[in-house]
């Protein structure tokens, strides 16, 4: 898995080869093919761990007593990290992928839903907290937030500084948003 993830942080999904996997894990060839039936299921198998390894930690992190514009940050620290790590990188090389792939879409859609599911049950825990979310559904304050670490992601990816300082600064501010809720007298 460490060898697929290398050569796809380095290569990218269309220049992967399972061959350079193989040479750089030290294993035949055939042995990428026999437990991950080629290359997609390769990939699929490295997001699918890495996926349910970060979901775990995000449940974890929103499971805590803080207060939630705390653990809304401690999720923006997080992005940082999956940066570095190149969960963000995989995961949009994936979705990338599942435009043109069916199986690769359905596969991501799955593993986006966990996501939004955990989402969803936080923007619940507010609701029930602090009171209602104005003309939002848990469900879709939920999707407006992962969409909106979806999108930044991509548009990190890119490399443009500037707009990676907008992405940032925009996503940070939804925090101070949380905060202000959060701290407002009860009317």
């Amino acid at each position: 898995m460490e060898s697929a993830r290398s050569c796809l942080l380095s290569e990218g999904y269309a220049n992967l080869s399972t061959r350079k996997v193989a040479d750089q894990a030290g294993v035949s060839l055939s042995q990428i093919h026999y437990h991950f039936g080629g290359k997609q299921g390769m990939v699929l198998a490295l997001l699918d761990h890495e996926n349910a390894r970060l979901v775990d930690r995000q449940r974890q992190m929103y499971a805590a007593s803080e207060p939630l514009w705390k653990r809304y940050e401690q999720a923006c620290d997080f992005l940082d990290d999956d940066l570095a790590s190149g969960y963000v990188r995989v995961l949009q090389e994936m979705i990338a992928a599942g435009w043109s792939d069916a199986m690769v879409a359905q596969r991501v859609l799955t593993m986006l839903q966990s996501w939004m599911n955990l989402l969803e049950e936080v923007a619940r825990e507010a609701e029930t907290r602090i009171g209602s979310l104005g003309p939002f559904t848990a469900a879709e304050l939920a999707v407006l937030v992962g969409t909106s670490f979806l999108g930044g992601e991509a548009m990190i990816l890119l490399g443009d500084d500037g707009w990676t300082a907008r992405v940032r600064t925009s996503l940070r501010r939804v925090g101070d948003l949380i905060r202000t809720w959060e701290t407002a007298p009860a009317t």
